[in-house]
């Protein structure tokens, strides 16, 4: 017959004796691909900063501005065009400057001598960017230049419009 203890310290050593035999947990892994991508289109962006002419005073006002255009490496020939502003009655090469009901005649061009009127007809008064004249997918600059002709008679306050410049690649 077992005594209390020894019945204890046998149960004791086969419980120690059967860790040794139970099975060992391994951690498992599973594996998948992450598949990333990216469809890069042919396109160009534009921006442009303003024309500002400044204060008027029946003198002839002469100014200019920016028109920046980025496309991507594809993109080997571009134009760029300046539609006739939101003034009423403009064209392309005389658009308004508009406060309120009173206007102002202005002239945009491609160069610096004034002659050359900067429109939307293509082939005929947009400006053209090709491989030979840029860097392809570097920013390109155009500068516009702007004149408020002299002796315009007007009501004193701030004239303004927005000329929608488009680029056609």
């Amino acid at each position: 017959m077992r005594t209390g203890k020894s019945f204890k310290l046998g149960a004791a050593a086969l419980a120690l004796a059967s860790l040794g035999t139970a099975p060992v947990a391994v951690a498992a892994t599973a594996n998948a691909s992450l598949v990333v991508s990216a469809t890069v289109l042919a396109t160009c962006i534009a921006a442009a900063t303003p024309v500002v002419f400044g204060n008027y005073s029946l003198t002839a006002l002469d100014n200019t501005g920016i028109i920046t255009v980025t496309c991507t490496p594809d993109v080997t020939a571009y134009t760029v065009a300046l539609d006739a502003g939101t003034g009423t009655g403009a064209t392309t090469s005389a658009r308004k400057l508009t406060f309120g009901t009173n206007t102002m005649t202005y002239t945009l061009f491609s160069d610096s001598g004034r002659t050359q009127n900067w429109g939307n007809v293509q082939n005929t008064d947009t400006v053209a960017a090709s491989a030979a004249t840029t860097t392809i997918g570097a920013v390109k600059t155009f500068t516009v230049f702007g004149r408020l002709p002299a002796n315009q008679t007007a009501t004193a306050g701030v004239y303004s419009d927005t000329v929608q410049v488009t680029v056609t690649y």
